[in-house]
């Protein structure tokens, strides 16, 4: 305690002196979930570094000069159209003081002011102009050798794909294609219209969890966890642990994949794994079972859902698409914004069905409440005992492909790929 201010002194940083704990393919330390300064690190090596990161979608920056705000880590850029149709991602930082130059989620421009010293920008991010630039009454002003050409936005590499747009700050980011692997790449193409179809943009939904974003990032690859957390989706069949499932870890467990198998034939069924499961609730009725009922778009009778490290998930819950992203705001803050999206030549019938499949998913949704409440109950528990060690045996100890949900290869994948990452 801060004797002078009477307020809680802030947490020590130890991670540099700890020890990744034996055997390390199968423990997880809990002080990674709470240390600042740990947490710099990360936005510093996942999110400044070398890796690819969800921006946006095309469809919504349709106009030049439309622009998004989004969020790389902890660093805010800004997803534009520029006036030859091309797209920038700039970083939502002036490049005179710091100070944020879009404060609105969306919008339409022709060029950007910041608001403090009104510098003035195009949409390339470079430096139109700045007040009193030869200074006022013959006092002041910038230097002789002041030039504007040095002085823009800090503009990020940018990287497309149907109608996907993804970003770096970093210049030894290998190309979106070898980032991703075949594999994956393979799955957002399948989850995009396989480039013959536009995306239409449908809406949003956005909460703050009070938690670590590595925890969230470890249910999001976690399916041992889905027929018993979430009783919605065993109770109406959209997920069961007695259907055709993978999880597969790619590129040493960078990126992870969830695929099941769905069928209205079999989803009413009982057996001897769902008899085992205290939360089927065989009585349950909706008034409306189309959020339930979806139709096999795909072809392939399959739900593949899939992390991309690090702050994206592509989604896909019966015929509800939508990008989850993962937005860290400090060790114990994280928030999440879901993109809902279909396709332009979708009819009325199956926007309808995505748009009440949506349900499941966001803040209140059917589904992803469940793991909400559980992380925030999670987070202090983790926080104060942070010697405490978790377990990820289930199915294992090493992080390969698996044709079960009853595993936690995936997590252990992120993590061995963690390690290697952070040094630790």
């Amino acid at each position: 305690m801060d004797t002078l201010t009477n307020t809680p002194a802030a947490p020590i940083s130890t991670w540099q002196m700890r020890r990744w704990p034996q055997p390390a393919e199968t423990s997880i330390p809990a002080w990674i979930y709470s240390d600042p300064s740990l947490f710099q690190r990360e936005m510093e090596v996942f999110y400044d570094g070398p890796h690819w990161n969800f921006v946006g979608l095309e469809c919504e920056i349709e106009a030049p000069g439309a622009y998004k705000r989004s969020w790389i880590g902890t660093r805010s850029v800004v997803m534009v159209r520029g006036a030859d149709g091309a797209i920038n991602v700039l970083e939502n930082r002036c490049a005179h003081r710091g100070s944020q130059l879009c404060w609105e989620s969306k919008g339409v421009v022709k060029d950007f002011t910041c608001p403090y010293h009104h510098w003035n920008y195009d949409l390339e991010g470079n430096l139109l102009g700045l007040p009193f630039l030869r200074g006022a009454m013959g006092k002041g002003g910038m230097p002789r050798d002041f030039k504007k050409s040095e002085h823009g936005l800090r503009k990020l590499r940018v990287a497309r794909f149907n109608g996907v747009v993804w970003a770096t700050f970093s210049d030894e980011t290998p190309s979106l294609e070898d980032y991703l692997g075949e594999e994956i790449l393979g799955l957002v193409d399948r989850a995009t219209g396989r480039g013959k179809k536009k995306l239409r943009l449908l809406g949003y939904n956005r909460q703050l969890l009070p938690s670590n974003w590595k925890l969230y990032l470890e249910n999001s690859r976690d399916p041992y966890h889905a027929t018993l957390l979430h009783s919605f989706f065993l109770t109406f069949g959209l997920l069961r642990t007695d259907t055709a499932f993978k999880a597969v870890p790619t590129l040493k467990g960078r990126h992870g994949i969830m695929a099941s198998t769905y069928s209205a034939a079999t989803a009413g069924q009982q057996n001897e794994v769902t008899k085992e499961l205290s939360n089927l609730k065989s009585d349950f009725m909706l008034e409306d079972m189309e959020v339930v009922r979806p139709v096999d778009e795909m072809g392939d009778s399959s739900m593949i859902n899939f992390s991309v490290m690090p702050s994206i998930f592509f989604q896909q819950h019966g015929n509800s698409l939508a990008l989850r992203h993962l937005i860290p705001k400090s060790a114990s803050e994280t928030e999440l914004a879901w993109t809902h999206y279909g396709f332009e030549d979708d009819d009325e019938t199956m926007n309808r069905r995505r748009l009440k499949q949506a349900n499941l998913m966001g803040p209140a949704g059917y589904v992803a409440i469940d793991d909400s409440e559980v992380l925030a109950k999670m987070q202090p528990v983790v926080a104060h005992a942070p010697e405490s060690v978790q377990l990820v045996t289930m199915g294992g100890t090493e992080h390969q492909p698996m044709d079960t949900m009853v595993t936690e290869t995936l997590i252990r994948g992120f993590y061995s790929y963690y390690r290697e990452q952070m040094g630790l």
